[in-house]
């Protein structure tokens, strides 16, 4: 089970299609420990949706720390002395949260409680919802604008008749099972603009909105996940995932303990950007972030240091994109925990499956110079 987790990450792959490619893929099998080659699927892909709650954010760490432990012992020798660290968001899968859609989406809800539990409502208002969501196409432009409004006003009055037509109407012991729903539907429907702690998505209430200055996509809904890695060699040490939004300079103090905890190495200085100035010392480590002075050498050493920093950058790239933390597919906070510590392990067994496949480079060099002729028979042989 813990084997299929792994290559769902390595492979950004689905539960369904990693179970399926296991059958055909005699690599997939010899990984997981199987000494013959098995004709069936090893579980329903539901089991591991299930063994990922059982193990929980201890036992996709006890992956992040093997991950971490295979790796060369000449880089792992100095990797905790300096860290970089950075933030990033990690996206749950939603839609772009709008008003008039969250509202329409209370509306159906509410039908479909009522008929789940043979309630009669005065009136389902799913003709009249379907042609004022419609009335909201081209709202910003000057003929529609009012006409938009009107509609937006109305799917707000409906969804709140609705929410208290359902609480009168349900019985007393079937109400306790749905008081949190209808609580939640209430909080979409009075949120104002400038509300904290708003809601975004009905199935995932969780979700924050997250600005991390970017041109091409402004905000981003989901949690906020904070990464650390070695200085001088590029191994994920640490990888925590924070609900909501925030300051960096808050998430700062748990990434050094979770390093610690895996790599059992006190950490001397941790080099971050200008996001993180409200922090200097934590405990027995330096915080290091760009400052500007006038003395020429400390200025070439500074530099230095943090054009070594910017490496972090492209690392969470290739975790966002390669590695299944672009977007989050698992549910609740504890998914987002365990999908951002498996897209870190993920991207450490990578990178020493990349370090054994240049030992193996390296060996048929040095075969090929002396024995050719046993390179040739080999591959005559076996491929």
């Amino acid at each position: 089970m813990v084997s299929l987790l792994i290559l769902k990450q390595l492979k950004n792959l689905s539960d369904e299609t990693v179970v399926k490619d296991w059958v055909q893929n005699p690599y997939y099998q010899y990984f997981s420990g199987a000494s013959e080659f098995q004709w069936t699927i090893p579980c329903d892909p539901s089991d591991l949706v299930h063994f990922r709650k059982r193990l929980g954010q201890g036992g996709v760490e006890k992956i992040l720390e093997v991950s971490i432990k295979i790796q060369p012992g000449k880089d792992l020798r100095k990797a905790a002395d300096e860290i970089c660290i950075d933030t990033t968001a990690q996206e749950k899968n939603i839609t772009y949260p709008t008003d008039v859609k969250l509202r329409k989406k209370v509306i159906d809800q509410c039908n479909k409680i009522a008929k789940k539990e043979g309630i009669v409502l005065r009136q389902s208002y799913k003709r009249t919802a379907k042609k004022l969501v419609l009335a909201q196409r081209f709202a910003h432009h000057p003929k529609n604008y009012k006409k938009a409004q009107a509609a937006k006003r109305k799917l707000k009055t409906i969804a709140g008749r609705l929410v208290r037509e359902l609480g009168r109407k349900l019985p007393e012991e079937r109400l306790n099972n749905y008081q949190d729903k209808l609580l939640l539907f209430e909080r979409v429907i009075h949120q104002q603009r400038g509300d904290k702690d708003k809601i975004y998505s009905l199935h995932e209430p969780g979700v924050a909105c997250i600005a991390k200055g970017k041109v091409a996509k402004k905000f981003e809904f989901g949690s906020k996940v904070s990464v650390a890695i070695s200085k001088h060699k590029n191994i994920i040490l640490g990888i925590v995932n924070f609900k909501g939004n925030p300051h960096d300079s808050k998430t700062i103090e748990a990434t050094l303990q979770q390093v610690e905890r895996l790599t059992g190495k006190k950490i001397k200085k941790a080099i971050v950007d200008r996001g993180y100035r409200a922090k200097k010392q934590i405990g027995d480590t330096q915080i290091i972030s760009p400052t500007i002075t006038r003395d020429p050498a400390k200025r070439v050493a500074y530099r230095k240091r943090f054009r070594r920093r910017a490496a972090i950058e492209p690392i969470i790239g290739h975790v966002k994109n390669q590695y299944g933390m672009k977007r989050n597919f698992l549910k609740g906070d504890l998914g987002d925990n365990v999908n951002a510590t498996l897209a870190g392990a993920a991207f450490n067994f990578k990178r020493w499956l990349n370090l054994k496949l240049e030992e193996l480079r390296w060996l048929l060099t040095q075969v090929v110079k002396t024995k050719p002729d046993i390179v040739d028979y080999y591959f005559k042989t076996s491929c």
